[in-house]
């Protein structure tokens, strides 16, 4: 485990792979730390440096007092990189993840060389959605909610009992802390990256499951349509965290795109 105090909290990390290599660096979304990114990191671990990260309020990074703004997210992932010494990376962003990628990309382009934006979009959900949920969470804690978010995060066929995988993301998300999960609920309701995510001029790849409850597949189309020169796929038998279900075809998917771009 290796942990670093950047804008007064204390970040959690891995720093993987071939520190030779371009770096990849993965961030995850809401309700999870960077286990969800596993299996993909190791597939890539052979041929690129791999950087994860638990986002504050979540995994073994600190929790602040709620609520968060993205800015705060945005700027926790900046600093980590510049401890790093890590610039030029690929940024790979799930949900909330995607929206700090794309932030990133936008404030800090010295940092990014290209975006993989997975189930996540400009704007996710609107204000009465998060506020909804934020006083929910206040007053009762995530256990209550853990089942109709899960029918959002994955399909039917891998919810099930004799799914021992399934039931250990179901203790991920409940032992998310309220802070960090109701902080990170209001940076994505304050956040609308629609301006600044059309301006960006970088090679952005944007993935979704077929059957993500979350973001689903129009709404990463429309992400898509804002950036020039976009690629757009869909991960068949996934919900909205298609590196969890489908690691194989979303390590394929972005390997193609990698090669594409000449980035090894």
């Amino acid at each position: 485990m290796a942990f670093v105090r950047v804008n007064g909290i204390v970040l959690h990390y891995a720093d993987r792979g071939r520190h030779d290599a371009p770096a990849i660096v993965f961030a995850n979304s809401l309700g999870t730390d960077f286990r969800i990114w596993e299996k993909v990191a190791d597939n890539l671990s052979a041929d690129y440096r791999i950087i994860l990260y638990d986002k504050r309020g979540h995994g073994l990074s600190d929790a602040t007092p709620q609520p968060y703004r993205l800015d705060d997210h945005v700027g926790d992932l900046a600093a980590l990189l510049k401890h790093l010494g890590v610039s030029d990376a690929v940024i790979v962003g799930l949900s909330v993840g995607g929206l700090i990628a794309q932030g990133l990309a936008a404030s800090h382009p010295e940092l990014v060389r290209a975006l993989v934006l997975c189930d996540t979009a400009h704007k996710i959900g609107n204000d009465e959605m998060w506020n909804g949920r934020i006083n929910a969470i206040n007053a009762d804690g995530i256990a209550p909610l853990v089942d109709s978010i899960m029918q959002r995060w994955f399909t039917p066929a891998y919810r099930t009992a004799e799914n021992p995988d399934y039931s250990g993301y179901v203790n991920m998300l409940a032992r998310t802390t309220v802070d960090g999960y109701a902080g990170t609920c209001a940076a994505l309701r304050d956040a609308d990256l629609t301006d600044s995510t059309r301006a960006l001029a970088l090679p952005v790849l944007c993935i979704v499951g077929d059957q993500d409850g979350s973001t689903p597949p129009d709404l990463v189309r429309e992400l898509a349509s804002l950036i020039k020169n976009s690629r757009f796929e869909i991960i068949e038998g996934a919900g909205h965290i298609p590196c969890v279900e489908q690691p194989e075809a979303t390590v394929e998917v972005i390997r193609k795109f990698l090669d594409e771009l000449a980035i090894r």
